[in-house]
């Protein structure tokens, strides 16, 4: 069994991979280092014969709004196609979501739907859903990043002020 804190740094190594991967910096401009003992695989997408550029929409299976003492969450869950998708199908995959779910279009819960599409398919590729709260607070990439796209409390933590609203399911 592994600790809390090992589990952290393991995901935290995963997201600086992702990030380098993906091209992006910390907030200084510059590109994060990331030294470990063992051998690391790189996350590349390509086109080959046996795997194709980009797996083909739907990106979303279905979506279910839920309430717990938290608040509300929107649980989005992707398709097979979506935990594989290139990083540029996200626009698209929001765009399903918002068919499911035209009240979750907030700044907020784009944000977490971005992080969750750019990082968390790689750090936890077989999570059942993602979850989105409109109770969480508007942050900075970096920051959203950071929170490990829980902006406001890690998830299980019982916000500060509430969601509102019954909970549906579609």
């Amino acid at each position: 069994m592994t600790s809390p804190g090992r589990r952290r740094r393991a995901a935290g190594l995963a997201m600086t991979s992702a990030l380098l991967a993906t091209g992006c910096t910390t907030t200084s401009g510059r590109a994060t280092s990331v030294t470990s003992s063992r051998p690391t695989v790189p996350v590349v997408v390509s086109a080959s014969p046996s795997r194709p550029a980009a797996a083909a929409p739907p990106y979303i299976a279905r979506v279910a709004w839920i309430s717990d003492s938290r608040g509300r969450t929107l649980r989005v869950y992707p398709t097979p196609a979506g935990r594989i998708a290139a990083l540029s199908g996200r626009a698209e995959a929001w765009t399903e979501v918002l068919r499911y779910a035209a009240d979750a279009g907030t700044p907020g819960m784009q944000a977490q739907f971005d992080c969750h599409w750019t990082f968390a398919r790689i750090v936890e590729p077989d999570k059942t859903s993602w979850n989105l709260e409109p109770w969480r607070p508007v942050v900075s990439q970096s920051a959203m990043q950071a929170s490990r796209c829980n902006p406001g409390g890690a998830e299980g933590t019982v916000p500060s002020s509430g969601g509102s609203g019954p909970s549906v399911s579609r």
